[in-house]
């Protein structure tokens, strides 16, 4: 097959241009896509065999309808991606959609589609606002019953995939770490290039950056060139396996014969920054308990601190954050 080529095109040397960032709605999409076809998406075996029965059936054949099966997938489903965006703050977002954009997106899928699926999708482009609301309740609903019981797991990878993406920027260069995404991805001539079946674009991203998000339900690479939407690629993260749904099931009883049971509940509760009596309320310990551990991890190259104005701030280092992610 002859493959496209998107690039997004970067101001020369400017580090700054590129950010990492969290998606909670381009994960539930692609649930739905691995829910639809399974058998195309062998990592997610284990993921289905837990959650197939509990998928709220009306719900998931509303999202299947708007997301599709595979190629283009409507954008007002995913909003900017962040660093600190949680599945509450994507909703809120989506629920507050401009309902101009996402008439303009289900058109696109109206012109994908033929016969019933055709003539349902246009429906919902006549009704935009209602169509709004069935989503994102239909959204709520799914996400509860197939991901929420996931999330912990899945937010660790993302996180640790992250830290070991920042960590090779720091130590062999940008282009060095944005050729490691996938090997669908290149740079070259101030520019991140991803081949991709249908889409051919070329973007320049000076003044807006470009936002890098890994993905644990996506195997593949997307992008989301079309303003007013932040220029993004989405890549498959790092250490999905099969069984990746039950790692985080033993992770806890594994860091705490590795690390001992303070200083794991420590560390699992760093998954942002936090003081230290913040710390110890995450993990139920005293406060002085907490600034033993943490001095110890912070000797093991696991946690780093920092000062934000009155408050001294911990979080995982990217080394901490792939032993948690692992």
């Amino acid at each position: 097959m002859h493959r496209k080529m998107v690039e997004f095109r970067l101001a020369p040397d400017d580090l700054s241009a590129i950010r990492f960032g969290l998606s909670p709605g381009h994960e539930l999409a692609h649930a739905v896509r691995v829910l639809a076809r399974p058998q195309h998406h062998p990592l997610q075996w284990g993921w289905l065999r837990s959650t197939r029965r509990q998928a709220p059936r009306a719900a998931f054949e509303l999202l299947r309808l708007v997301v599709g099966d595979e190629g283009y997938m409507p954008d007002f489903l995913t909003s900017t991606p962040d660093w600190d965006l949680s599945p509450g703050d994507e909703l809120d977002r989506l629920r507050r959609a401009d309902v101009g954009p996402m008439r303009v997106d289900l058109g696109k899928r109206v012109l994908r589609t033929s016969d019933d699926e055709q003539r349902a999708l246009q429906a919902m482009a006549e009704d935009p606002a209602g169509t709004r609301a069935a989503v994102a309740d239909a959204w709520e609903e799914l996400w509860d019953a197939a991901l929420a019981p996931f999330w912990p797991q899945v937010e660790r990878l993302l996180r640790a995939d992250i830290g070991i993406r920042s960590r090779r920027v720091t130590t062999h260069g940008l282009g060095a770490m944005v050729a490691s995404l996938n090997e669908a991805v290149t740079w070259g001539s101030d520019a991140v290039r991803v081949r991709l079946a249908k889409h051919e674009e070329v973007l320049d991203c000076a003044g807006s950056g470009l936002v890098l998000v890994p993905s644990v339900m996506s195997r593949g690479c997307a992008a989301l060139t079309e303003r007013p939407a932040q220029p993004t690629l989405f890549y498959p993260a790092l250490g999905v396996s099969e069984t990746w749904t039950t790692a985080g099931a033993d992770l806890s009883a594994s860091l705490a014969a590795l690390l001992g049971e303070g200083r794991a509940r420590v560390l699992l509760a760093l998954h942002e920054p936090m003081s230290t009596s913040e710390v110890a309320g995450a993990g139920a310990l005293a406060i002085s308990t907490t600034s033993h551990h943490l001095a110890v991890l912070r000797a093991s190259r696991l946690v780093d601190a920092r000062r934000e104005g009155n408050r001294v701030m911990h979080v995982r280092t990217p080394l901490g954050e792939a032993l948690v992610g692992g």
